[in-house]
């Protein structure tokens, strides 16, 4: 039996392994449905712009820095800026999923790709084991949910432009079965600003070499390229379905912003092909992944699951959650800290002490507990969140939360008290507090 069973092996689910096995629990199990690691992590790339930076290096000082120095190995480019970001990193998406399997392997985890959870078997109000597609049932003591808030497809037809076979992949994979939903906690639905379900991933990929030699040049050499959009072909409607509100701005209308990702990051939740090709460097472009980017994207934030700010999903004995389950914090790293926290605590149940809650001193703390509060309006689950940008980067400076000072944010997380917290065996102190 694994003493921690982690269903969804994204970014958040990847966080709460490592930080289980950190927290010196006996055994982890990742489950991940696709035959890949790191779900819209794939297609991502972006790490450190605005106040992300502040919160990935809060998570180093906190010892929970593995996952964010592997994408810093893979980082193409750093200290990029595009409108209303600065110091981003972006990573290569073909080099950073092997690169997370490398730290999962560190930690001595038991992951398994294509190993869809389809059904659950529970006691009460706990949980006491998963079931696969292939009709394995995997035991535990304690269950970490990080199976995300997208899809299956029929919500991308219901609620968006209709299954665009994106890198969530439902048709190849199956769709996502959500535990808590199985084992009959009523859960929440984010909303665009209009007040309909759910939101739009907020970017394509297109293929790096169908776009203009200077593109490709300017890509390669910065990280970034803005062409500008003639009048006639802007998309300005498309920006508040977008998931990521940070780029929400009207630059991102009047222009085409990429940046280099391994493919070009198109910053548009999608854009019609024949406009696309309309655009002066664009006559030749094709679209990489999401595989129908002219015509939609995934949708999100559906099935977010009711918890508390240790991230103990209500209602269950023994279930927590993180990454987009766990609310409308949009992001890797987002995903990444949540995931830490989840994880965390899973091992502390196992090992018989109280959950913790990080303080609000920190803009991680913060964050979470100021998203959960959120979500209990209906004004709150139409915004999205996220320390790159939007309303809650605007809170972080608000509060004087947002700094690059580095000695500083290890200052700040030495006074809370929470230095290298994610690195330490609470099974060890568990045992030297009973002596």
């Amino acid at each position: 039996m694994a003493n921690v069973v982690v269903v969804g092996g994204g970014w958040a689910g990847c966080a709460a392994a490592v930080a289980a096995s950190k927290a010196g629990i006996g055994k982890v199990v990742l489950l991940e449905r696709t035959d890949m690691l790191l779900g819209t992590g794939l297609v991502g790339g972006i790490m450190r712009n605005n106040g992300r930076f502040t919160a990935a290096e809060e998570a180093i000082a906190m010892g929970g820095g593995d996952l964010f120095l592997a994408a810093d190995q893979c980082t193409r480019h750093r200290n990029v800026e595009f409108p209303g970001h600065q110091h981003a990193s972006l990573y290569d998406v073909a080099a950073i999923e092997p690169a997370v399997r490398t730290v999962l392997e560190a930690c001595k985890i038991e992951y398994h790709t294509l190993a869809r959870v389809r059904d659950i078997t529970m006691t009460g109000t706990r949980l006491n084991s998963v079931i696969t597609d292939s009709d394995d049932e995997i035991y535990g003591e304690v269950f970490v949910e990080a199976t995300g808030s997208a899809g299956p497809q029929g919500n991308c037809s219901r609620h968006g432009n209709g299954c665009a076979m994106c890198i969530i992949r439902c048709p190849a994979f199956g769709p996502r079965q959500s535990i808590a939903g199985r084992a009959g906690v009523t859960e929440r639905h984010g909303k665009k600003p209009d007040g309909s379900t759910g939101a739009m991933s907020g970017s394509c990929k297109i293929l790096k070499e169908s776009l203009d030699p200077a593109i490709v040049h300017q890509l390669n050499s910065t990280g970034v390229a803005i062409v500008p959009v003639p009048e006639e072909l802007r998309k300005a409607d498309s920006l508040s379905i977008k998931a990521c509100q940070q780029y929400a701005l009207k630059e991102f209308a009047e222009n085409m912003i990429l940046l280099d990702t391994g493919h070009a990051k198109l910053m548009s939740p999608y854009y019609p092909l024949d406009k696309l090709r309309s655009i002066p460097g664009f006559q030749n472009a094709r679209f990489e992944d999401p595989y129908a980017g002219g015509a939609g994207n995934s949708m999100r934030y559906f099935d977010m699951a009711p918890h508390d700010n240790s991230l103990k999903v209500h209602g269950l004995d023994n279930l927590w959650c993180c990454g987009e389950k766990a609310g409308l914090l949009v992001g890797h790293t987002e995903a990444i800290v949540t995931g830490l926290l989840a994880g965390h605590n899973a091992a502390r149940q196992a090992a018989g002490r109280n959950p913790l809650v990080l303080p609000e001193s920190l803009a991680i703390g913060d964050a979470i507990a100021h998203v959960n509060r959120q979500m209990q309006t209906e004004a709150g689950l139409r915004l999205k969140y996220t320390f790159s940008g939007a309303q809650y980067f605007d809170r972080m400076q608000a509060l004087g939360l947002y700094t690059t000072d580095i000695a500083g944010i290890r200052a700040r997380v030495r006074q809370a008290g929470m230095s290298s917290l994610f690195a330490e065996n609470v099974f060890q102190q568990a045992a030297q507090l009973c002596r």
